[in-house]
């Protein structure tokens, strides 16, 4: 939840989301929530976190880069 009057506090979240509606949710057609939820939850713990590269993590998957140890 952004505080009022700042529009940057969800910057990450919204961009997240956007993502996940342009990847996942428009390209399929659910026939029951529990697949929708199913496919979902590959996404996001499956490919999201563990296969797809972010930007803002030197291009590694968020599982790779937790796992770097930084000096």
């Amino acid at each position: 939840m952004s505080r009022a009057g700042n529009c940057f506090d969800n910057a990450v979240a919204e961009n997240f989301f956007a993502t996940l509606k342009r990847e996942r949710v428009y390209r399929a057609y659910y026939r029951t929530r529990a697949e929708a939820q199913t496919d979902l939850f590959h996404y996001i713990e499956v490919f999201s976190n563990c296969q797809r590269w972010h930007s803002d993590n030197d291009q590694m998957c968020p599982d790779q880069f937790e796992s770097v140890s930084f000096p």
